[in-house]
C-alpha cells in the first residue's frame, strides 16, 4: 500500500472515490489508486447517461472487473455533464491511469451551489491515507 497514488491536489470520499474540480461548478470523478487496485483487471463500466442526477451516497455506476462488481456512488449532489466515452472500448484505463484517463463522469452542480465548500467537507489526501490505512 505504500506505493499507493493518492495527489494532495484532490479530495476524495472513504468509499474510495477522487474528486477534482474542473470549472467553477464541474468535477470530474474517477476511483482511486487504492480502489482499483483492490477491484483487480477492470473489464467494463457502466456509466450514467449525460443529464442525469446524481445524489450523494447513491450508486450511479457499476465497475466490473475479474474479481467483482463494485457500485461507484455520488460525492455531491448535481447532474451529469459528461461520462468518459474511452471506457466502453477501453474499461482497462481505469486501472492503468485512475487519475488521468481513467475517469468516470463530471458532475455540474447549480449555480447556487459554493462548490468549494462542498469540496471542503470532502477527505483530503491525508484523510484518505488515514482510512485506506485503518
Amino acid at each position: 500500500m505504500s506505493d499507493t497514488q493518492i495527489p494532495d491536489e484532490l479530495r476524495y470520499t472513504d468509499e474510495h472515490e477522487w474528486i477534482r474540480k474542473v470549472s467553477e461548478n464541474t468535477v470530474r470523478v474517477g476511483i482511486t489508486d487504492f480502489a482499483q487496485d483492490a477491484l483487480g483487471d477492470v473489464v467494463f463500466v457502466q456509466l450514467p447517461e449525460t443529464d442525469d442526477e446524481i445524489e450523494v451516497g447513491e450508486s450511479f455506476a457499476e465497475v466490473e472487473s475479474t474479481k467483482s462488481v463494485s457500485d461507484i456512488f455520488g460525492p455531491l449532489n448535481g447532474t451529469v455533464g459528461a461520462t468518459n466515452e474511452a471506457l466502453d472500448g477501453a474499461p482497462e484505463l481505469v486501472n492503468s491511469s485512475p487519475y488521468g484517463d481513467g475517469w468516470l463522469i463530471e458532475i455540474v452542480v447549480g449555480a447556487d451551489v459554493d462548490l468549494d465548500e462542498l469540496l471542503d467537507g470532502l477527505l483530503d489526501a491525508e484523510g484518505y491515507r488515514a482510512v485506506i490505512s485503518s
